[in-house]
């Protein structure tokens, strides 16, 4: 995997925008999310393909900007469904909307979807709608993020390896406005990895090993 500092996203290594764009009318895995954060009564309520790269648009700490004991996931089998649900919670509780954290960026905020003052109300209707629909209920949001970024580690050994070779790169070889990109990109990667009790040391080259140790003492 290219070590470009044009490609330093996290585990999952691209950004899925399904999200956005897919139709109404397609099948396949979706979900509603219940995402709340951690240190503010604030809850992001939406639709997504691929929950995990979602998440990680919304704040690159997501794993420790927002509450995975605290959120849920509805899963569906249609993509109409999915946002046929979302727009049911949207409109539920559109009085309670909020403004977007300042710390969000802009382009991935959906800015009607942030919602104060819901969280138990909302996933009170996420454990209504899967009992009314024999659907499955992610709750709470740490065991399903946990298995499905585990599912993904395949590709971390030698990943992790190229960035770090970005990284020590970059030392001698500064690049204008990017500066601390490579190792911003590993650090959060791997630090999302030990958030969700993923074993890293027989995943990782020992040289990122001991990176990381070192970033961790910093």
């Amino acid at each position: 995997m290219a070590a470009s500092l044009d490609n330093c996203s996290a585990v999952s290594l691209r950004i899925d925008r399904s999200d956005i764009r897919t139709s109404s009318r397609g099948s396949g895995r979706s979900f509603v999310y219940v995402l709340p954060c951690r240190d503010a009564d604030l809850v992001k309520i939406g639709y997504s393909r691929s929950p995990l790269q979602r998440f990680e648009t919304l704040h690159p700490r997501w794993f420790e900007y927002f509450d995975l004991d605290g959120g849920a996931l509805v899963e569906f089998e249609r993509v109409g469904d999915a946002r046929r649900t979302e727009r049911d919670f949207l409109v539920r509780f559109a009085a309670q909307r909020a403004i977007a954290p300042y710390v969000v960026p802009k382009a991935a905020a959906g800015h009607t979807e942030w919602h104060a003052g819901v969280q138990e109300a909302a996933l009170e209707r996420a454990r209504a709608v899967c009992a009314e629909g024999g659907l499955a209920l992610h709750a709470p949001l740490r065991g399903w993020l946990r298995a499905e970024l585990g599912s993904r580690l395949d590709r971390l050994h030698d990943w992790s390896r190229a960035m770090l070779e970005a990284v020590e790169y970059e030392r001698f070889n500064p690049v204008d406005g990017k500066a601390g990109q490579p190792a911003r990109a590993l650090r959060d990667a791997l630090d999302a990895c030990t958030a969700l009790d993923l074993p890293l040391d027989a995943l990782l080259p020992d040289a990122v090993l001991r990176w990381h140790r070192a970033e961790r003492e910093r």
